[in-house]
């Protein structure tokens, strides 16, 4: 049987909402995201936890997280999931970073070998969905099956539930 599991990074706190108004998130856009997949397939769920305590103001945390990106940096996470190995099919679901995948996925991704994996990726966004994280996916990811992904706009992801859990169901169906 098909051994699943989830990964996923979210932020809580500030971010931007419709109209370029701040909100304040209790749990992190991506993060339900990712429990709304889980709920559908089932398997392990891992959140990657930068060890980095980014600034709890979303205009001064993007540019962090520009610095990373110019920087291609691999910023230090608090654990990986242990015995993965024992995965056939990882749901991978990060927002939007300066068009990219967050620095912290890369960390996470460039620690294992990814042959014979399916990973299914899931972007939430303010509307630029993967940009250029599908190619970088590939690229850090050799010999793994990219399944299509799921664009999801984050102030929508609470009303996108069934949308979410429908994509789950039909990606591990599939395998």
């Amino acid at each position: 049987m098909m051994k699943t599991l989830t990964v996923f990074l979210s932020m809580k706190g500030e971010t931007i909402a419709p109209g370029m108004k701040i909100v304040n998130l209790e749990k992190g856009y991506t993060n339900i995201a990712a429990e709304y997949v889980q709920a559908a397939v089932g398997g392990d769920l891992f959140e990657i936890e930068p060890v980095r305590v980014y600034n709890p103001d979303h205009m001064k945390m993007i540019y962090e997280a520009k610095e990373e990106f110019d920087r291609d940096a691999r910023p230090e996470i608090k654990g990986f999931p242990e015995h993965m190995d024992e995965y056939d099919l990882i749901f991978l679901c990060f927002p939007n970073w300066w068009a990219t995948m967050p620095m912290p996925v890369f960390t996470f991704l460039e620690h294992y070998d990814w042959t014979g994996k399916t990973i299914a990726p899931l972007v939430t966004s303010g509307g630029s969905g993967f940009a250029n994280a599908l190619k970088d996916l590939e690229r850090m990811c050799p010999g793994a099956v990219i399944k299509d992904g799921l664009e999801i706009l984050g102030h929508e992801v609470s009303a996108s539930e069934k949308i979410i859990q429908e994509w789950a169901a039909a990606i591990a169906e599939g395998e």
